[in-house]
């Protein structure tokens, strides 16, 4: 962390700049009091509720990292580990809102693919509300490198695909029907192209959410990060009854 950026003058949102102001002195952070338009120049226009804080950027961590001998937990100790795999996520605000969900319905870990992927920018942190500070991401050249040696290892794979009829070759099941029985890979594909085939053929089984009405042609699939909150929580929801 470099600097504090605090917004000059009153406002309904002073009192909590204020504890902002003392977290940052505490630690020896320099504080700048400043014109919103200078917060409004350093947010590029963003909203920022009358603070920016200057640090430096995020990455994505190596898979080299993971604590072997896997993601998650393999030592058979509670829920089955859980692990969510992106493939060419690029809007900044979906990924943002993606690691927002898996951090709170309980997700073990995130892969990223690195190939046309959003990079860990400031607006993602946002749009994460912290999330993305305090949950380790990782990436990877070879997403379907990693799916196929997780799968070796005994992790179940399943895809998401909001149109059934446009997989082929891997059975296609609706989450409610999903039972979560071992170490578990979900892998989100992009909102506009969904999975890669290659990718496709590398999942055990594709989740799909049933709507709630015949769809009209032009709005028949959901935001990829509200679906992944529906599918991640139809899943984690079965942790206090695995083993039963």
């Amino acid at each position: 962390l470099f600097r504090l950026f605090l917004k000059a003058g009153g406002g309904p949102g002073r009192p909590g700049r204020g504890e902002l102001a003392l977290r940052a002195a505490a630690r020896g952070l320099p504080v700048l009091h400043v014109p919103g338009r200078a917060l409004d120049a350093l947010s590029r226009g963003r909203p920022h509720q009358g603070v920016c804080l200057e640090a430096a950027p995020l990455r994505f961590r190596s898979l080299r990292d993971a604590a072997e001998p896997g993601p998650g937990r393999g030592d058979g100790a509670g829920p089955q580990p859980l692990w969510l795999a992106l493939e060419r996520i690029q809007d900044p605000m979906n990924l943002g809102a993606l690691l927002r969900s898996a951090y709170f319905l309980g997700v073990d870990g995130v892969v990223a693919s690195r190939d046309n992927s959003c990079p860990l920018t400031p607006i993602v942190s946002k749009a994460s509300a912290g999330a993305m500070e305090i949950f380790d991401v990782y990436s990877t050249d070879d997403l379907q490198g990693f799916l196929k040696a997780k799968s070796a290892e005994g992790w179940e794979v399943v895809g998401t695909v909001s149109r059934p009829g446009d997989v082929e070759d891997v059975p296609v099941i609706s989450c409610s029907e999903f039972r979560w029985e071992k170490p578990l890979i979900v892998v989100i594909g992009s909102e506009g192209e969904g999975l890669s085939l290659e990718t496709q053929l590398q999942c055990h089984r594709m989740l799909a959410i049933p709507p709630g009405r015949a769809l009209h042609p032009g709005i028949d699939s959901l935001n990829v990060s509200v679906a992944t909150g529906i599918l991640l929580h139809s899943i984690c929801s079965q942790k206090r009854r695995h083993g039963d």
